[in-house]
């Protein structure tokens, strides 16, 4: 049979109501008590009521993470880091995770509706924001608590951490003209997503920077996935004056690239540099390895939990806005022209 409070209560010779106190971490319960009962709590084995808890504190102690994607991109070697991210703070700091998917639309809002009208999570997660985000134009409007990866160009004020895409691929761009590159593709994200814009912006000005000419015909667009860098990449190389570097703006899709680099019987590095943008796990170990813009994801997982949990519970927050500068990693697949 499950130990209770009254149990420890007896055992101890305190009142239902102090041990309660004791181990829901009040101050007004001295430090010898508590440390009785909390004792006495370990011995006897008690595991607390958490769904009463719950109901008491009138909170889910749940935190939502929506994840917008159209396809099987759960397996995204990026969204594993943040989620694990998010997943080890909430668990330190007392909380769950809901999370989900679902593709981006009037579909994706009424998921995000079911979990704010439905109360079943305390606050959320947003990601890959886009320049106008119904998302976050509809919680803002409700005053829910949420915290987003990214910004948008909305005029709303809401708390975020967001990397410098717009410095860290014009760092891309300076390293290759360093190398001797004067013909460098992108591979940009779709233009809905605000870091997509950013990242394309920061290359062409990077470009205009180095004094080189733009060329729109060496910009292409993809969809973050392996095969759309893979796509994109023979695209380029079928041009009759190919570039000598294709900078991909996610990891996934210089992965694509290296692909198609190599099926054409062209050596990585060599003959053409490919770089990304994430630095997750699977770059360093790439054939060859890949040149790409670290950001800490997992340590930007653990930021927005941390923010959002203390959103949720002092209803406030020290500072809400913070952007991180990124680094560029140089591996083998930039090494100089030849």
């Amino acid at each position: 049979m499950a130990v209770t409070i009254k149990d420890i209560a007896k055992k101890v010779g305190r009142s239902v109501t102090t041990v309660s106190r004791a181990l829901n971490g009040y101050d007004d319960v001295s430090a010898a008590t508590r440390e009785l009962i909390e004792k006495t709590a370990r011995e006897l084995g008690y595991t607390p009521n958490t769904y009463a808890q719950r109901l008491q504190k009138q909170r889910s102690d749940t935190i939502g993470f929506i994840i917008p994607t159209f396809g099987p991109r759960f397996s995204d070697p990026f969204f594993s880091e943040f989620i694990a991210g998010i997943g080890n703070k909430a668990s330190q700091l007392g909380f769950d995770v809901l999370v989900s998917t679902c593709a981006p639309g009037e579909e994706e809002m009424n998921v995000y509706r079911s979990k704010v009208e439905g109360k079943r999570v305390d606050g959320l997660i947003i990601i890959r924001t886009r320049q106008q985000d119904p998302r976050i134009q509809y919680l803002v409007q409700r005053g829910f608590p949420f915290v987003s990866f990214g910004r948008t160009r909305d005029n709303f004020e809401f708390p975020y951490v967001d990397e410098d895409s717009f410095y860290g691929m014009k760092l891309v761009v300076d390293h290759l003209c360093g190398q001797g590159h004067r013909r460098i593709a992108c591979i940009a994200p779709p233009s809905d997503f605000n870091f997509g814009v950013d990242r394309l912006e920061g290359f062409i000005e990077g470009i205009r920077e180095t004094g080189l000419s733009h060329h729109p015909k060496l910009i292409k667009i993809g969809d973050l996935t392996q095969r759309d860098g893979y796509r994109c990449t023979s695209e380029l190389l079928d041009i009759s004056e190919p570039p000598t570097a294709i900078v991909a703006c996610n990891d996934l899709m210089a992965f694509g690239a290296l692909r198609a680099v190599r099926e054409r019987g062209l050596e990585v590095g060599r003959d053409i540099a490919v770089t990304g943008f994430d630095d997750i796990p699977m770059a360093e170990h790439a054939d060859p390895p890949l040149t790409t813009v670290h950001q800490p994801i997992y340590q930007i997982g653990t930021m927005v939990c941390d923010m959002l949990i203390d959103l949720i519970v002092n209803s406030r927050l020290e500072n809400s806005q913070i952007v991180l500068k990124p680094r560029l990693i140089i591996r083998q697949s930039s090494h100089p022209t030849v």
